[in-house]
């Protein structure tokens, strides 16, 4: 760890799992088996999704997301989070790779992605957990991140993790961020902006959909 309190964890090809109280996640800081090189990944999802910027709803106020999005995934897997509804456009086959591999990785079966697309430092992602209903009782969420590396965040939700501080992590491009069990009831996660210009970076978080019931 550096003095910044950034966690700095080498590329390679063993995961390592990340000492954060009430959570579940696992990083495997290079994977060697993506279906392109990471930074031809990059260019590629760049050019082939049509990314939206969202408006969202915070605190009851209307705002622009600081980052474009896109939502894909299996018929029926509508998905709502802050306000917003978003419905699958179909896969790609390019997207049916990635997420192969993934799948293989993880041992987690997935029917939808969340694609982040942040255009350079002054794009982010506020502090959040990723516990929508539909999301079920123990979400499984799968980062995958091309491109500039960005720090993710997290911090402890403080009426369920005591005596925890807030933990950064660097992610690598090609690098893949396993999240499971109570993660997200017991922490938060986030992208800070950066105050250094940086290049883009496409994040994708892939999840299971449940129908509720």
């Amino acid at each position: 760890m550096d003095p910044s309190g950034d966690l700095f964890i080498e590329a390679g090809d063993a995961p390592v799992r990340l000492a954060l109280p009430g959570a579940d996640v696992v990083y495997h800081a290079r994977l060697d088996d993506w279906p392109r090189a990471p930074d031809v990944l990059l260019r590629d999802l760049i050019e082939q999704i049509p990314w939206r910027q969202q408006t969202i709803r915070i605190a009851g106020q209307a705002r622009l997301q600081p980052r474009l999005t896109a939502w894909y995934g299996d018929a029926g897997t509508r998905y709502t989070y802050s306000g917003l509804t978003l419905d699958p456009a179909p896969w790609t086959p390019l997207l049916e790779q990635i997420r192969a591999t993934v799948q293989a990785r993880s041992g987690h079966v997935f029917n939808s992605v969340l694609l982040n697309h942040y255009r350079d430092e002054r794009d982010a992602m506020g502090m959040h957990s990723d516990n929508e209903p539909e999301l079920g009782e123990q979400p499984v969420i799968a980062s995958v991140s091309f491109g500039a590396v960005r720090t993710l965040v997290f911090q402890p939700r403080k009426d369920r993790v005591a005596n925890a501080g807030a933990f950064r992590l660097p992610l690598a491009s090609g690098s893949l961020l396993l999240m499971a069990g109570d993660t997200q009831h017991n922490w938060k996660h986030g992208v800070d902006r950066e105050r250094a210009p940086c290049g883009p970076r496409v994040n994708l978080t892939f999840r299971r959909i449940f129908a509720r019931s």
